[in-house]
């Protein structure tokens, strides 16, 4: 990181936050269109999925509550409105479309939510706000794709709608290394604590 950037960052930026009482994970799109190299959206993210696979693990044993978003659009985008018009890739996500189903070993537990959304947070337009609330959750651990897209959005609105945004780097990919590298600093220095893998499984077992 260039020292020159975190020097201006320093004295403005410069706060922390710590885990509250009650977390949950979230596992963010992770799904096929990110995977299958005959995707318009692949994304060479394999590594972040296995890193998120073992958070959800060490979440599992710990008995915290895990979510899941996937994307999904009726036929045409009618519901998807500006944000399908201007990523025309997101036709991959239509009813159907097996690139928009999980990969293999990370089907949904029984007991686990998936939330469907059709714009970048997790938040906007979906039930995740209502359901945290009601199950007391104050920590949201975000794992997912994209960094700079659905993560950074579902980062912003948990801040924004009072929950501690905890972001695991290692369970986190976007398409190229320098938006995932930015993206991470800037949700560290305002919005979240960014922290990796073995860091909240340490934090997991401790429970």
């Amino acid at each position: 990181m260039n020292p020159d950037l975190r020097e201006n960052y320093r004295g403005a930026f410069s706060g922390s936050l710590c885990f509250g009482a009650k977390p949950a994970l979230i596992l963010v799109d992770f799904v096929q269109a990110y995977f299958d190299r005959n995707s318009p959206l692949y994304a060479a993210v394999e590594d972040a999925l296995a890193s998120a696979l073992r958070v959800r693990a060490a979440a599992r044993a710990a008995g915290i509550p895990v979510f899941y978003t996937n994307v999904v659009y009726q036929e045409g985008g009618a519901d998807g409105g500006v944000f399908y018009r201007k990523v025309p890739a997101l036709e991959v996500f239509v009813q159907g479309n097996p690139l928009g189903a999980w990969p293999a070993g990370l089907e949904p537990g029984k007991d686990e939510v998936v939330i469907s959304k059709r714009y970048p947070s997790a938040f906007f337009g979906t039930s995740l706000d209502a359901t945290l609330t009601a199950q007391g959750i104050d920590t949201l651990i975000i794992t997912g794709l994209t960094t700079s897209g659905c993560i950074r959005a579902t980062c912003v609105d948990a801040v924004s709608h009072g929950f501690i945004p905890i972001v695991v780097a290692d369970a986190c990919g976007d398409r190229h290394a320098s938006p995932h590298e930015a993206n991470l600093f800037d949700m560290n220095a305002k919005y979240a604590e960014v922290i990796d893998e073995k860091a909240v499984i340490d934090y997991l077992k401790a429970l």
